[in-house]
């Protein structure tokens, strides 16, 4: 390979940033064995960052910026904002090898700006959500058909070290952003909301949170392992004239569903707004 050396000399991964996305996917991959610490570089000007991720990964080779960084790894992370993406695209572009992959987790912008950006057509465009701090994310990805299977597969390989992940067209992240990216946010609400109705009822504020937070995340684990309809499982535990039937017609009238849709609309509508460069 041209601009750094073969992929033997190269290392596996050059990630640029060092912020709680980048730790909680370098966590994962090492932990699955998809990458080892030594296989890693990461460019991070923040010191404190470069300590924190150090003393997390002892080995861990860091420098203070990217400049030359896409020669000396095989594939590039950019786990940036996409202001500061937007900043040093262009330089990166200068840099990087027109074999590299580049992997970007920045909101908001698209396979065509990041292509422009870097002048490449080696390019895969991640959406993660904040679950992967704590390796059970949910992910969507979308690449140019320049990048190859083994590429894509990595990547995904990668991702799933911290949750799951799905392929979509890249038309379509504003609709992932609006569901799943900001998603977390309207479920920490509803967990609050059925803790302060657990308080309301008479429970400790602790044991409310508590059984609220494993009642959401349970029925998940019921939707994803058995893999029946929501709608179906709802059915399941709702008796006639019972407790659970109650509860479901208040949601109705009070229109929880259809406050869900909307929200998810509105996040993806405004994140399409948002991914103008000059928004």
């Amino acid at each position: 390979m041209s601009g750094g050396g073969t992929l033997s000399e190269l290392k596996q991964l050059g990630i640029v940033g060092g912020g709680q996305m980048a730790q909680a996917l370098l966590g994962g991959a090492v932990k699955s064995g998809i990458l080892k610490v030594a296989d890693v570089l990461v460019a991070e000007p923040d010191a404190s960052r470069r300590t924190v991720l150090q003393e997390q990964f002892p080995g861990l080779q860091t420098v203070d910026d990217a400049e030359k960084l896409a020669e000396r790894c095989a594939r590039l992370l950019l786990a940036v904002k996409p202001q500061v993406l937007r900043a040093i695209g262009s330089d990166i572009g200068r840099w990087l090898p027109p074999e590299r992959l580049v992997i970007s987790i920045a909101a908001g912008v698209s396979l065509d700006e990041l292509c422009n950006l870097l002048k490449t057509r080696q390019v895969i465009r991640v959406m993660p959500n904040t679950p992967c701090l704590v390796g059970a994310g949910a992910s969507a990805m979308a690449a140019t058909a320049e990048v190859n299977a083994d590429d894509l597969q990595w990547t995904e390989q990668l991702l799933q070290s911290m949750g799951m992940v799905v392929r979509v067209p890249d038309s379509l992240m504003h609709a992932v952003t609006g569901l799943s990216g900001s998603g977390p946010a309207y479920l920490y609400l509803v967990i609050e909301a059925l803790s302060d109705g657990g308080v309301a009822s008479g429970l400790p504020r602790a044991t409310a949170l508590q059984l609220a937070a494993q009642t959401v995340w349970g029925a998940a684990q019921m939707v994803m392992q058995s893999g029946r309809h929501p709608g179906e499982l709802k059915d399941q535990v709702t008796s006639p004239g019972g407790t659970t039937i109650a509860g479901l017609q208040v949601l109705e009238q009070r229109a929880i569903r259809s406050a869900l849709i909307d929200a998810v609309c509105q996040a993806a509508r405004r994140s399409k707004e948002l991914s103008s460069p000059n928004s």
